[in-house]
C-alpha cells in the first residue's frame, strides 16, 4: 500500500499503533489500511482548544476564529484529508485580499486598488485604503474627526473628565486598519512597573531603578555583532511593559575599508562585523569633511568622510542676518568651520550656523519653521513580531521590522518616521516552498541532510523557502556560475552549468599524425588522425575532447593483405605476391568441368580480403539411355557444351535430335527409337486412372485404348487414345471432386458438402457473423480440386 511502514502522520482505522487485516466473504477488512491523522492545536488567530485535538481522515472540526478573522473562503470548519487539513488551519483577516484569475476580492472595507503587470507578468498593486472612525472608549476624544481617513492619516486622542489615558495617544491608518490599539481612559490610579526584563544579546541604556512610573520609557541597544528588530524603546503602561525588541546576530560582514584620498586609518583588524567602527584622519594640509568614523551596518559601510586640501576649502559669504561688522554683509567672507550666531527679529533665542566648505549648515534664514510633528507609536504589522510600544518617535527615526516564523518581509525592512507619520510600511507574506530543484547535465545535487529527511522531502516534493542546495559536476566538468541555488517564494534561483574541461595535446599513435594540431582544445572538439601510407584505422579516425580527457583513439594498423585465400576448384590467373596493398584486386579462374558463379576477383580492403569466387560443377555424366539405340564414343564425363550422338539399332528409326548436349550439368532432351512401320509401345499412364483393357508391349497402328478413373475422380478429356505413326494421342485426366471437411468459423454451405470440378458452390455466413470479403467470393467454382473460400467474422 505504501513504500514502507510505519508511515508518519498515518494510523490504522482503529487508531492503534498497529492493527490486523481480516479476510471476510466480501474481501479484506478494513479496505483502507492507513488513514491520515491531523492535529489541531496552537493555531494563529484562533481560540485554541484547552487540550490537543486529533482528527482522522474524513472527520470535520469546527474552528472558532478571533473576531474579524475566518478560515479560507469564510469557512468555519475544516476536514482532515489524506494530504492534511482542508482548508489550511489558519485564520486570516476578513480584509485580506486574494487574487483569482485577475479578480480582486475584499470584504466589509473600502479601498481603491491599482493593478499593473510588468514585462515578466508579475503583478504589482497599490492600495489606497480608507479607515472609518473606530469604536472608542466613552471618555476618549478623537481629532480630527471626519467620515473617512486615508492611509497615512493620524488620529489623536485625549481623555475627558480628568481620566488618565492608558495606551498610545495617537494611531495611524494603514492598509490593514488602525494601529496600534486604541487607548482607554481610566478613572483609577494607574500602576507603576517593576524593572523590565533583560534583553538577550543587548542591554538597557538607563540606570536600573526599583520602580518605573506609568508612561516611563526605557531604551535598549544591542551588543556588537547584533542587529535590533523592533522598537528600541519600551514603555511602562499601567503596570506592564510593552514588548521588548529582539537582537539577532548579523552574519553579514563588511568588506574592505573604502579608500579615501589623503587619509590615514587607525589600525583595525578584519573581519568587520555589524556595529564595528573605523576611524579616519586626514594628512597634514588636508581638512576632513564629514564624520571621522564609518560603521559597518548590515554588511555595508556608512558614508565615509572626505579629505580636502585646506587651501582649497571655499569660504562662506556673509548674511544680513549676522550682527553688523562695519562692512556690507555681502562683501564679508568667512573661513571654513566658522561658527556664527544670529537673532531673528522678534525672537529672543539665538540661531547658530557653521561654514562647511562654502555652505552654511544649517541654512541661514529667519523663515518660520513648520513644527515637525512626532509619529504615533509604530504599527503592529500583520504577521510581524509583536511590537506593542506606545512611545512616540521623532522625525527621521527608524524601526527594523522582523516577521514571524514562516513569513518573509516584502519591500523595506525598516519603517521611517517622516512628517509625523510612518512610511515605507512592509508586508509579511507567507513563505512558499519549492518543488523539486532543476537537474543539470553532467551534475548532481549535494545533500547534507539525513536519509530520513531526504525521504520526507522526496515524498512531500517540497523544499522550504530559503533552502540552499549546491551542485557538484561530474569528473571532467567544472561549475560555471554560482553552484548554490536558493528557494525563494516558490521559485529556485538559476542553476549553474557544468562545463567540460578543455584537453591538451591528443595522444600519440604510431604510424599516424593529427590534423590541425594545437596546444589546447575545447570540450566537445574533435581531431582526426591521418595514417601513414599503407596504414589505416579499423574504426573512426576521429577522437573527441570529453572533459579534460580524449576519447580512446584507434590504432593505425597496416592495411596490406597477406595470406592469399584459396577457393575450391579455382586457381590464380597471375603469380602470387608476398603482400597486396589496400585496394588491389586478384583474379581467379575455374578448373576444367567448373564454371564461375559471380565475380572472379577478390579485393584487399584495409588488411582484409573481400569477395569469394565460386566455381560450380557444370559437367555431365552418363547420357540418358534410349531404348533400341547406342551412343557413339561414350565417355565417363562431359564438359558443358560437349555432345553425345545416338544411333538406332535393328528395324528402328530415330525420332527427334540425334545428339544431346551437356548444358551446365544437364543433358538436353534425347531422341526416341520407334518402329519404322508406325507401331506404338504401351499407352502413357495417367494419375488416378487406368486403361480398361490388358496392357500390351506393342500396339499396331490404329489401335484404340480406353481409360477410366478411380472412384471419386472425374474424367476430363477424350477417354480413348489412338496409335498413329508410332505415337499415342493425348490421354485424358482424372480430376478429384472438390470438398472440405472443416470450414472456417462462421461459414456454412448453402446446399451440398461435396462438389465436382466445374460445379458452382455457394457459401453463407452463420447467424451473428458478417461478410469480411467481397460479395462475389461467396459464389465460386470448383477448379481442379481447388476452391477459394470467402471469410466471415
Amino acid at each position: 500500500y505504501r513504500g514502507h511502514f510505519p508511515a508518519r502522520y498515518f494510523v490504522p482505522p482503529s487508531q492503534y499503533s498497529s492493527d490486523y487485516l481480516t479476510c471476510t466473504a466480501e474481501g479484506w477488512s478494513p479496505e483502507e489500511l492507513c488513514l491520515r491523522e491531523c492535529i489541531f492545536n496552537n493555531l494563529e488567530n484562533v481560540y485554541t482548544p484547552s487540550s490537543e485535538r486529533k482528527a482522522v481522515q474524513g472527520e470535520t472540526v469546527r474552528v472558532r476564529c478571533y473576531h474579524g478573522y475566518s478560515l479560507q473562503n469564510n469557512q468555519n470548519t475544516m476536514t482532515c484529508t489524506e494530504s492534511g487539513w482542508s482548508p489550511p488551519p489558519r485564520c486570516i483577516r476578513h480584509e485580506d485580499i486574494t487574487f483569482s484569475k485577475g479578480l480582486v476580492v475584499a470584504e466589509n472595507k473600502r479601498f481603491r486598488m491599482y493593478c499593473s503587470c510588468n514585462e515578466l507578468n508579475y503583478l504589482s498593486f497599490l492600495i489606497e485604503r480608507e479607515c472609518s472612525i473606530p469604536e472608542m472608549d466613552t471618555y476618549l476624544n478623537a481629532y480630527p474627526r471626519k467620515e473617512t481617513y486615508k492611509v497615512g492619516d493620524v488620529l489623536k486622542f485625549s481623555c475627558s473628565q480628568g481620566r488618565i489615558m492608558v495606551g498610545a495617544d495617537s494611531v495611524q491608518c494603514y492598509h490593514f486598519g488602525w494601529s496600534p490599539k486604541l487607548p482607554t481612559c481610566e478613572a483609577r490610579k494607574v500602576k507603576s512597573c517593576a524593572p523590565p526584563a533583560q534583553l538577550l544579546n543587548g542591554k538597557g541604556k538607563e540606570i536600573h531603578k526599583e520602580e518605573y512610573a506609568h508612561n516611563e520609557v526605557v531604551e535598549y541597544a544591542c551588543n556588537p555583532k547584533f542587529l535590533m528588530k523592533g522598537s528600541h524603546k519600551i514603555q511602562c503602561v499601567d503596570g506592564e511593559w510593552t514588548a521588548l525588541p529582539v537582537c539577532i546576530e548579523e552574519e553579514r560582514t563588511c568588506g574592505n575599508i573604502p579608500d579615501i584620498d589623503h587619509s590615514d586609518i587607525k589600525p583595525s583588524v578584519p573581519p568587520y562585523h555589524h556595529g564595528d567602527s573605523v576611524e579616519f584622519s586626514c594628512r597634514e594640509a588636508f581638512t576632513m569633511l564629514g564624520p571621522r568614523f564609518i560603521t559597518c551596518i548590515s554588511g555595508a559601510w556608512t558614508q565615509p568622510p572626505q579629505c580636502i586640501a585646506t587651501d582649497e576649502l571655499r569660504k562662506c559669504k556673509g548674511s544680513t542676518l549676522f550682527p553688523p561688522e562695519g562692512r556690507p554683509a555681502h562683501k564679508i567672507e568667512y573661513d571654513h568651520n566658522t561658527n556664527k550666531s544670529y537673532q531673528c527679529r522678534g525672537k529672543s533665542e539665538h540661531k547658530h550656523s557653521i561654514c562647511i566648505n562654502g555652505e552654511w549648515d544649517p541654512k541661514v534664514d529667519c523663515k518660520e519653521e513648520a513644527q515637525i510633528q512626532p509619529c504615533p507609536p509604530p504599527p503592529q504589522i500583520p504577521n510581524a513580531r509583536d511590537m506593542t510600544t506606545t512611545v512616540k518617535y521623532q522625525d527621521g527615526e527608524k524601526i527594523s521590522i522582523l516577521c514571524k516564523e514562516n513569513y518573509l518581509i516584502q519591500d523595506a525592512e525598516e519603517i521611517v518616521c517622516k512628517d509625523g507619520r510612518w512610511q515605507s510600511i512592509p508586508r509579511c507574506i507567507e513563505k512558499i516552498g519549492c518543488s523539486q530543484p532543476p537537474q543539470i547535465d553532467h551534475g548532481t545535487i549535494n545533500s547534507s541532510s539525513s536519509a530520513e529527511e531526504r525521504r520526507e522531502i522526496h515524498e512531500q516534493r517540497l523544499y522550504a523557502h530559503g533552502t540552499k542546495l549546491s551542485y557538484t559536476c561530474e569528473e571532467g566538468f567544472k561549475i560555471s556560475g554560482n553552484n548554490v541555488i536558493i528557494c525563494q517564494m516558490g521559485k529556485w534561483s538559476s542553476p549553474p552549468q557544468c562545463v567540460g574541461l578543455p584537453c591538451g595535446l591528443p595522444p600519440y599513435i604510431q604510424n599516424g599524425v593529427v590534423s590541425h594540431k594545437k596546444d589546447r582544445y575545447q570540450y566537445g572538439e574533435e581531431v582526426t588522425y591521418n595514417c601513414d601510407e599503407g596504414f589505416g584505422t579499423d574504426g573512426p579516425a576521429s577522437i573527441r575532447c570529453l572533459g579534460g580527457e580524449w576519447s580512446h583513439p584507434q590504432d593505425c594498423i597496416s592495411t596490406n593483405c597477406v595470406n592469399l585465400p584459396t577457393f575450391e576448384n579455382a586457381v590464380l590467373i597471375y603469380q602470387e605476391k608476398d603482400f597486396y596493398r589496400s585496394g588491389e584486386q586478384v583474379a581467379f579462374k575455374c578448373l576444367s568441368y567448373y564454371q564461375l558463379d559471380g565475380s572472379n576477383t577478390i579485393q584487399c580492403i584495409k588488411s582484409k580480403w573481400l569477395g569469394r569466387p565460386a566455381c560450380r560443377d557444370v559437367s555431365c555424366v552418363n547420357p540418358p539411355q534410349v531404348e533400341n539405340a547406342i551412343i557413339h564414343n561414350q565417355k565417363s564425363r562431359y564438359q558443358s557444351g560437349e555432345r553425345a550422338r545416338y544411333e538406332s539399332i535393328g528395324n528402328y528409326d530415330l525420332f527427334g535430335e540425334i545428339e544431346v548436349i551437356c548444358l551446365n550439368g544437364i543433358w538436353t532432351e534425347p531422341p526416341q527409337c520407334k518402329d519404322s512401320q508406325g507401331k506404338c509401345g504401351p499407352p502413357p499412364p495417367i494419375d488416378n486412372g487406368d486403361i480398361t483393357s490388358l496392357l500390351q508391349s506393342v500396339y499396331p497402328p490404329g489401335s484404340i485404348v480406353e481409360y477410366r478413373c478411380q472412384a471419386y475422380y472425374e474424367l476430363q478429356g477424350n477417354r480413348n487414345v489412338v496409335c498413329q505413326n508410332g505415337e499415342w494421342s493425348e490421354p485424358p485426366k482424372c480430376l478429384g471432386k472438390c470438398f472440405k471437411l472443416l470450414l472456417d468459423p462462421g461459414i456454412i454451405l448453402d446446399k451440398k458438402f461435396y462438389s465436382k470440378t466445374e460445379d458452382i458452390i455457394e457459401f453463407m455466413c452463420q447467424y451473428g457473423y458478417r461478410q469480411l470479403t467481397a460479395k462475389h467470393t461467396f459464389r465460386t467454382t470448383c477448379q481442379e480440386e481447388k476452391v477459394v473460400y470467402p471469410r466471415c467474422g
